[in-house]
């Protein structure tokens, strides 16, 4: 049996984002022939358990994200050297400036999911870009493996490292509770989810529908930020649009995208993004803005657009049937592509 101990989240069970439930599914999915320790923060959990199902669970008493992730990375890398795992699966690169000293000293085999290329997002100033493209840099060259969670960012790797790397992305069934059956009837509401950030294309979507008839339920973390608030205070007074503060209960997310007729996803950067794999799995008609990321993730069969009025267009079009819904399509690829018993597995291939 491999040990093999997972670095770079906030923990589980999983109370954050993308990276937590990916190990907890990983954890949940696992063969007997991998034993799991997951590094957590314990900041973030006020009962801290020392196992969950069959993972141990070590805790790090630090903050998991912004600045502090990159001491708690290299703290939790320290760790590792204590005991001799076989494989050290680190998430993100925030502390993989400290991997050639670690290399040193570890016999043990390093794998490395580089995110969605953190460096380019707009919310980062000069020098934290600079630093996250260095940190990707030093993953690249001192991993054994490097997974990338979209075609695209394979790509890149091989473009700006000439090195080779593993697509692998994220499910999504998860979304669907309880094996609850997925409805043939919808609302008349289209649906928007997303941390409210510029590079998620929020005012477009938003003015997309200020200047439509249809119906738009918009969640997210509104109260967040200054843009959040200037958009909430600019668009709830829409009757067609529905703001919505964050959700995190997936009980009313599922009646939500049950009953919604389609979902707009605005995502520009990231790879490949757990909101839009979730949407899926549903059977629902996917627009999504025309980047890279999301083309590969939809395998080129959703409906693109890059600005309000096209999104408006193309919305206008699939209502009076002059182009073809996807939704039927959507949820073919999710179920071949996007469960987690396949994630699970083709991970624990890159142990070996």
């Amino acid at each position: 049996m491999k040990k093999i101990a997972i670095i770079g989240t906030v923990g589980i069970p999983a109370c954050y984002g993308g990276f937590e439930s990916l190990v907890q599914n990983l954890v949940d999915y696992q063969s007997s022939d991998v034993s799991y320790t997951v590094f957590c923060s314990s900041k973030s959990y006020h009962l801290k358990q020392n196992t969950y199902k069959s993972a141990q669970l070590k805790y790090i008493p630090l903050k998991a994200n912004g600045i502090s992730s990159i001491p708690y990375d290299i703290i939790s890398l320290v760790r590792c050297l204590r005991i001799k795992y076989d494989v050290i699966l680190i998430l993100g690169v925030s502390g993989c400036m400290v991997l050639p000293l670690f290399r040193l000293f570890s016999r043990s085999r390093v794998v490395t999911n580089i995110d969605g290329l953190e460096w380019r997002r707009d919310k980062w100033g000069k020098v934290t870009k600079a630093f996250l493209k260095f940190s990707e840099r030093i993953a690249v060259k001192f991993s054994d493996v490097i997974i990338a969670d979209n075609q695209a960012i394979s790509d890149y790797v091989k473009s700006e490292y000439n090195k080779d790397s593993i697509v692998i992305a994220y499910g999504g069934e998860h979304a669907v509770i309880n094996d609850a059956v997925i409805s043939d009837e919808k609302s008349d509401y289209y649906l928007s989810l997303c941390r409210i950030e510029p590079e998620n294309n929020v005012s477009m979507i938003l003015a997309a529908f200020a200047n439509s008839r249809y119906k738009l339920k918009f969640i997210g973390n509104w109260n967040n930020s200054e843009y959040g608030l200037l958009l909430k205070d600019k668009y709830s007074k829409f009757d067609n649009i529905e703001i919505i503060d964050s959700i995190y209960d997936i009980e009313q997310l599922f009646i939500l995208r049950n009953m919604c007729k389609g979902y707009i996803h605005g995502h520009s950067a990231g790879g490949t993004n757990p909101s839009l794999v979730e949407a899926m799995q549903f059977g629902m008609d996917i627009f999504a803005y025309d980047c890279s990321f999301n083309r590969y993730t939809t395998e080129q069969n959703a409906h693109y657009f890059s600005s309000s009025s096209e999104l408006c267009k193309i919305i206008d079009e699939m209502e009076i049937g002059n182009i073809p819904k996807n939704g039927k399509i959507m949820s073919g690829i999710a179920q071949y592509r996007y469960q987690w018993s396949i994630i699970s597995r083709m991970y624990e291939d890159t142990y070996k």
